[in-house]
């Protein structure tokens, strides 16, 4: 790994676990948006997996000069060069796509932003596309484990406005959205991956 590019060890953990769930679940799919692609990590492994679809990584400016680095070094001809993509501007770079992933987002940015997030989405999303959201969420305003509870205070504490957000709360914002829940996924270390459907 060139030392240079930015690294997340979460993010080498869990790719494997989303690339075994998405990769059935996009076979028919033909384009993809990433929404906070964060290091790029993701937009490599999970393109590679996939070189039927055009993967494009977006984040917000002060990340995509690493995003950048990932994609160059990979040079796999169905991963784009990353774009600016704020969640909370009228205008997103993306027309149209059939599917949207985001990884680890809805917890870092307020809830205003996570209603515009998936606002945008469904703008965009073609008819039956999905949107794939992983990380962890509260049930029945509950944690589901001691560690995302002692997580999401560290998260309250640096930031009143983020946090680990209720299942129930997304999934109703999805629905008023016109994205139907099609599978809630367990994934490793208390995380989960849902997956809507756009409606017709």
């Amino acid at each position: 790994m060139d030392s240079g590019k930015p690294f997340s060890p979460a993010c080498a953990r869990n790719s494997e676990p989303i690339a075994t769930v998405l990769v059935p679940l996009l076979r028919a799919t033909q384009s993809l948006l990433e929404i906070g692609s964060g290091t790029g990590q993701h937009a490599v492994f999970l393109g590679a997996r996939m070189g039927h679809l055009v993967w494009q990584p977006s984040d917000v400016t002060e990340n995509l000069a690493g995003i950048r680095q990932w994609v160059d070094d990979a040079a796999l001809p169905n991963v784009l060069p990353p774009v600016q993509l704020d969640v909370d501007q009228a205008l997103w770079p993306v027309e149209r796509t059939g599917a949207v992933f985001t990884a680890n987002t809805l917890h870092i940015i307020s809830w205003p932003s996570t209603q515009n997030l998936l606002k945008g989405v469904s703008r965009i999303l073609d008819a039956y596309g999905l949107f794939c959201a992983y990380g962890p969420f509260r049930y029945d305003a509950a944690h589901t484990s001691e560690s995302n509870a002692t997580f999401d205070a560290a998260l309250r504490a640096r930031d009143p406005h983020s946090g680990i957000r209720d299942f129930e709360e997304v999934n109703e914002l999805a629905q008023a959205n016109c994205m139907t829940l099609q599978n809630d996924f367990p994934m490793p270390a208390n995380n989960r991956l849902l997956v809507f459907r756009k409606q017709a």
